[in-house]
């Protein structure tokens, strides 16, 4: 059985105040979520202050569907990835878009950055056989990690997040969390276990 890895705290820069916050702060967190797609507009300023940031850097641009900011088309948020990843220790990129953004996937491999294949549903917990098939996608293109965020708001679907989670991370690092009612006690519990 793989040992469970160590939870690490992520701070999520998502607009200007955050990002003046984040260079400011004595005690960063573990790492840093460089939202790109809610700082499209700003992209300049962003690329001008990143290294001042003391923690490594996660870069996202989130599809639409899975709570990208600013409908930015695919090729712009390929082109935002493209253009940041020099400034990252690892690329989020969401399960719907990666086949879309093989390029971004191979380009951080070459240059030896951490690769997330994430995947977001706010609306329920996929089925058992669902989230199986989710996570042999993210393996089959050899993703570091995979982070799943379901929403939460019974039992029954913690119990479904969190038997996919037990299943699943002897076979690859997972961050798996809960959002809505029980998204809290789901974040918890899955840190205890070895949530990534």
């Amino acid at each position: 059985m793989r040992k469970p890895s160590t939870p690490q705290s992520v701070g999520v820069i998502l607009t200007r105040t955050d990002l003046r916050r984040a260079i400011r702060m004595r005690n960063p967190p573990d790492l840093f979520e460089l939202r790109l797609d809610a700082l499209s507009a700003r992209s300049e300023e962003v690329k001008s202050t990143i290294r001042k940031l003391r923690a490594p850097v996660i870069i996202t641009a989130r599809h639409p569907r899975e709570g990208g900011l600013n409908q930015l088309s695919a090729q712009e948020r390929r082109s935002l990835l493209l253009r940041f990843l020099p400034d990252a220790a690892y690329v989020d990129i969401e399960l719907r878009s990666a086949r879309m953004f093989e390029a971004v996937l191979k380009e951080a491999r070459t240059k030896n950055l951490r690769t997330i294949v994430s995947f977001h549903d706010f609306h329920q917990t996929p089925s058992r056989s669902r989230l199986g098939e989710i996570a042999r996608l993210a393996q089959s293109l050899g993703a570091d990690f995979l982070k799943v965020a379901t929403r939460t708001d019974n039992p029954a679907q913690l119990t479904r997040l969190r038997d996919f989670f037990l299943r699943e991370r002897v076979k690859m690092e997972i961050a798996a969390m809960g959002v809505g009612r029980l998204g809290r006690i789901s974040r918890i519990e899955f840190a205890k276990r070895g949530s990534a």
